[in-house]
């Protein structure tokens, strides 16, 4: 197994070196059966890369992402335009509809 440097937040480091100084063994043994623990299911390894994908999506897709959400932001605004013109319309319909007609009659 190759080796390499993990930068952990403090809260989890602290936490991780504990419980390996409680066991008298390498903090690293600690992580790497954290893994193997976390990992040993494909159902477990599945959910991750999931999760993974979604709070970091890999490289192209993010700004594939955006691209669509800017586009389905911009669809959702042109319908709600869309609908309150639609209600303006309907709106002036019926105020004309209640309005007295006249019929040419000039009093």
């Amino acid at each position: 197994m190759g080796s390499f440097s993990v930068s952990l937040p403090a809260k989890w480091e602290e936490f991780l070196k504990r419980l390996a100084d409680d066991h008298e063994i390498d903090v690293s043994k600690v992580i790497s059966e954290l893994c193997e623990w976390a990992f040993s299911s494909s159902e477990s390894k599945t959910q991750f890369e999931v999760w993974l994908d979604k709070a970091y999506p890999p490289e192209g897709e993010a700004e594939d992402r955006a691209i669509e959400e800017d586009e389905e932001e911009s669809e959702a605004e042109e319908e709600n335009e869309d609908e309150a013109e639609e209600e303006v319309h309907e709106d002036r319909d019926y105020s004309e509809d209640r309005e007295p007609k006249s019929y040419g009659t000039t009093v």
